[in-house]
């Protein structure tokens, strides 16, 4: 297969020799689920990241075959895309198993298609995922009206949450129907992502690296306080952001949620620091933040204080990845000044 190399160092670097073995046999894993979901035109898209990812014509997905799939099936989506005997285009994501990939089939089976794309099957032990493809498929990011995109991110927000009480009730009802256990031990747990941040204390020997040692103990007692204060926390996508929200004839839809658990406001983060890659200095984008900041306290209720904190957690935390995984971090830091700056 002809792989991007930035995909391919990429993969190497986070995930070790499972990302070099994964490399390695992904051609053979390609031809395997190829034959097992009836996959033809396997076309990968143009920016792999952590996935891989294809989009592919299936015409071969039968009754059958759906009852005899061990995991991941959603047969009321299936009906609802035009029934069991065919379907056309859909999206092939295969990654390297671990947590992460799991606690996305999770939501995306909670979700069932409300706010976001369809699970169509999966594959925990191999990391495959089988999923619904949105048409036209706009990304959120290229709207150019920063306001408008705001807008459309906060509903889509509201739409994907789930309650942790009730996304329990309901992944019992899920149990119950579909013979499956859909626990809540599957999920990610924010508190766990921040935690990490231990590590980046101890890589640096109680100091933090090329990071503002100010902004990380910011970020450590404002998160700690945040954990601490007993609100009631969420299932939330984990990592909402202008490319993760796409155009669909059902709306504007998510796609590769994370499956995080804890406070709603920190979803917030991710969005406020996207489009990736823009320089987070300038008068004018301070603007657009606070303008942002101004929409999602609008819509979502948060406190504005609130929203920035949350804000400047994640660009720590971003910033701190990039360290982890050798992918960057200048950026991030860069957007979490910026925002330690604004009132």
């Amino acid at each position: 297969m002809n792989l991007p190399p930035d995909f391919i160092s990429t993969i190497k670097n986070v995930f070790g020799a499972d990302g070099e073995r994964f490399i390695a046999e992904l051609p053979e894993l390609v031809e395997e689920v190829s034959q097992r979901w009836g996959l033809r035109n396997v076309q990968p898209v143009s920016n792999l990241s952590y996935n891989f990812v294809a989009f592919a014509e299936s015409s071969q997905f039968t009754a059958k075959r759906a009852k005899s799939a061990k995991k991941g099936l959603n047969l009321r989506a299936l009906r609802e895309l035009g029934g069991l005997e065919k379907w056309g285009d859909v999206v092939l994501k295969i990654g390297v198993p671990r947590g992460e990939l799991t606690s996305e089939m999770a939501a995306l089976r909670l979700f069932n298609g409300e706010g976001a794309c369809r699970l169509m099957d999966c594959d925990e032990e191999k990391g495959l995922l089988l999923l619904e493809r949105l048409q036209p498929g706009r990304m959120l990011a290229e709207v150019e009206d920063d306001e408008e995109a705001t807008h459309i991110a906060a509903e889509v927000m509201r739409r994907v949450w789930k309650n942790v009480v009730s996304a329990s009730l309901l992944a019992k009802r899920q149990e119950q129907v579909q013979q499956q256990a859909v626990g809540l031990q599957e999920y990610i747990r924010l508190a766990d992502w921040f935690e990490g941040l231990k590590r980046l204390r101890k890589m640096f020997e109680g100091n933090t690296g090329p990071l503002d040692v100010r902004l990380v103990e910011r970020v450590e007692r404002s998160t700690k306080d945040f954990f601490a204060e007993n609100h009631h926390p969420v299932l939330m996508h984990g990592d909402f952001h202008h490319y993760n929200v796409l155009s669909s004839e059902r709306g504007w839809l998510a796609i590769d949620p994370k499956g995080v658990i804890g406070p709603a406001c920190y979803e917030v983060g991710p969005l406020m620091l996207n489009p990736w890659g823009m320089s987070p200095t300038g008068t004018s984008l301070k603007v657009r933040a606070k303008k942002r900041v101004d929409i999602l306290h609008e819509y979502l209720g948060f406190e504005r204080e609130r929203i920035l904190e949350w804000s400047l957690a994640h660009a720590i935390l971003s910033a701190w990845w990039g360290i982890e995984d050798n992918t960057g971090w200048e950026y991030s830091l860069q957007y979490a000044e910026m925002l330690a700056e604004l009132k």
